[in-house]
């Protein structure tokens, strides 16, 4: 049978007992105490946490992967001639490199706490590729029979050759499963669910910063008149067309008639935003 035509391909049906789920702190889209909904794809939007998972990543993917064998000597020497050896090594499957698919896995344990791939076997038994499987779509589970199985929600864009979508059992013997920090062995948290509100800080402080300098850092008030203005919004126009954006800031502005300009806001420096934005970052880069 060809190896791609068995492709999530399972006649497993477990009974099922319990479930343990995905972890509490797996896959999820919640909000922060800031109010910014903060997940997995959205998280990477902040650059502290895109730089670590990057940086994390492809260190792990560049190390060195080898299999080894015991010489009866003592000590130990490459198995270059094991099956294993090509699919750690060189190209785990046809459609990545080992770079590629350590990388992978890396990201998917940082931002989801777990790592999954396939193990594809003949009918020998015999492992003959390893493909990544998306963690936001795999659930862990127990069977009547006490043993650990996996459930995963299929798609189209999985495999070409897969026609439907739905559920596939896995058994334990046919994923490879990389736990990250848990408290059962089973299920890692996800370091973004676990600093939410720290992440959810660094997108509001970004979005403030970016609002505050688009709406322009100085000046910005309100305009006195003595008098009734006939055109408010034509003098607003006017006041926004000189003075808004990061680009007009500090320009000098010529009163008339009685015109007076009040400030209002208050600089970053006196809000803290700058160090609370190196906080919040220090904090993230911590949680990595």
């Amino acid at each position: 049978m060809n190896i791609f035509k068995r492709l999530f391909h399972s006649r497993y049906k477990p009974k099922i007992k319990n479930s343990l789920g995905s972890s509490v702190f797996g896959s999820f889209l919640s909000s922060s105490s800031s109010g910014k909904t903060v997940g997995q794809t959205s998280a990477l939007s902040v650059t502290a946490v895109y730089s670590c998972v990057r940086i994390l990543s492809e260190a792990i993917a560049g190390l060195p992967l080898h299999t080894y064998k015991y010489k009866n000597s003592g000590g130990k020497e490459k198995a270059i001639d094991h099956p294993l050896y090509i699919l750690l090594h060189d190209e785990p499957n046809p459609d990545m490199t080992s770079f590629v698919f350590r990388e992978t896995l890396m990201s998917h344990l940082l931002l989801w706490g777990n790592a999954y791939a396939q193990i594809l076997r003949n009918r020998k038994g015999d492992v003959m590729a390893l493909y990544p499987l998306s963690p936001n779509r795999m659930t862990v589970d127990r069977a009547s029979n006490g043993r650990i199985y996996y459930t995963y929600s299929t798609s189209v864009d999985d495999n070409p050759k897969l026609k439907s979508k739905g559920q596939v059992y896995l058994k334990a013997e046919d994923v490879l499963h990389i736990p990250g920090l848990d408290f059962d062995g089973l299920v890692g948290y996800s370091p973004i669910a676990m600093a939410r509100n720290a992440i959810g800080m660094a997108m509001a402080c970004e979005e403030y910063g970016a609002k505050f300098f688009a709406n322009g850092a100085s000046p910005s008030g309100v305009l006195e008149h003595p008098s009734t203005i006939k055109n408010p919004d034509k003098l607003r126009e006017s006041w926004n067309s000189l003075f808004k954006g990061s680009s007009n800031s500090h320009r000098i502005a010529v009163l008339e008639e009685g015109l007076k300009y009040r400030p209002i806001s208050i600089s970053p420096n006196e809000a803290q935003f700058l160090e609370t934005r190196k906080f919040q970052i220090n904090k993230i880069a911590l949680m990595f």
